[in-house]
């Protein structure tokens, strides 16, 4: 395999967009060999996932079309990760001089506009790269030895992409890789991928409102399966607990604010009344176990509610709610982080139907 790299390495200084002699070898290297050398390597490499993602796959690209300066080599779950503009892999990408290379985790970067491929934009990456990021320090407590900083040394759109893609890395100099343990690396970095294919499991990168809507659409489309990689939802019993952890949360954070409350949850639209001299204030309260909350799902009467008042309302998101399994069974809710909103407008937030209820018309 080293032996593979090293030429893969040596061929890239000769880089064309068109196929000449040096890139179809290295297309032949690139989207051939390195990937069956990889996979002779999966059995080591499973080792490493839970038995969840037995669907360890490998693929290289040397460019659709005209040959890209920066080729890659991936390794992922395919329910996971069905294409490389969707989810998380490790992938190994080569600079420009063939300096190096650099064993890295890394996520989708690109999407399809227009009949081609664009950049997805650097806010959105920066928040998926540090969202895994957090995920590997969680779970392992290192991102080492991958914790150097990926230059692939082009000024070309896509290859920088690729680097604002890239959660952790491994920097690899040509002249030193015999004293690098490069099926170490790859144990270490399918580690990695997998903490985070387990969170994504979870759903923690979910927004409360999208996995909802996910539901939905199950419901109303039972026979369409959702795929592995959309993560198992939770449970009546579980998302019970992570509901009344949010609603603690929710009261200690009103009563540091010298509200005291009022639980409503049964009879009203509205979670929670909120007073203090002078003021009442109808709460919404939403938890969730996702590390994001920025959509939610509402009722009819619920979104009529902060409409009719907006801004004399108050919206909670709790997130990031722990949920354990106790030897009884039982389920247990800890952790979350609260943010409060009061005088919320709704009308500052996107409001999109997702389902209708279709009644047979009545003579």
């Amino acid at each position: 395999m080293k032996l593979t790299l090293a030429r893969i390495c040596a061929l890239q200084p000769s880089y064309s967009s068109e196929n000449t002699d040096e890139m179809q070898e290295r297309g032949v290297l690139i989207r051939r060999t390195l990937p069956e050398e990889i996979r002779d390597r999966i059995p080591e490499l499973k080792v490493s996932f839970d038995s969840l993602f037995d669907d360890i796959k490998v693929e290289g690209s040397d460019g659709l079309g005209r040959k890209t300066q920066a080729p890659w080599v991936r390794i992922f779950s395919e329910a996971m990760s069905p294409n490389p503009r969707e989810g998380f892999y490790i992938v190994i990408h080569f600079s420009a001089s063939g300096d190096a290379y650099f064993i890295t985790i890394g996520c989708g970067s690109t999407i399809w506009s227009g009949g081609d491929l664009r950049p997805m934009p650097d806010a959105e990456l920066s928040s998926r790269t540090g969202w895994a990021k957090s995920v590997i320090l969680q779970s392992i407590g290192t991102i080492s030895p991958l914790i150097d900083q990926i230059e692939l040394g082009s000024n070309a759109a896509l290859p920088k992409t690729f680097e604002k893609a890239t959660v952790c890395a491994k920097r690899v100099a040509i002249l030193y890789q015999d004293l690098e343990d490069i099926e170490g690396l790859l144990l270490d970095a399918a580690k990695m991928l997998n903490a985070i294919y387990l969170a994504q499991i979870d759903q923690r990168d979910v927004s409360p409102g999208d996995q909802d809507r996910a539901q939905i659409d199950i419901i109303a489309r039972p026979r369409t399966n959702p795929r592995r990689g959309q993560g198992r939802g939770l449970s009546a019993v579980e998302r019970r607990q992570v509901e009344l952890r949010a609603m603690a949360l929710a009261i200690e954070s009103l009563e540091k604010l010298g509200y005291s409350c009022e639980d409503c949850a049964q009879t009203q639209s509205f979670d929670l009344l909120a007073k203090r001299p002078g003021e009442s204030i109808k709460v919404e309260v939403k938890g969730t176990t996702s590390d994001f909350c920025d959509s939610v799902l509402m009722t009819r009467n619920e979104v009529e509610l902060h409409s009719l008042e907006a801004g004399l309302t108050a919206l909670i998101l709790v997130s990031g709610i722990k949920l354990h399994k106790l030897p009884s069974g039982e389920f247990e809710a800890s952790g979350g982080s609260a943010e409060v909103n009061i005088g919320w407008k709704i009308n500052d937030w996107t409001l999109e139907p997702v389902a209708y209820q279709v009644s047979r018309g009545r003579p």
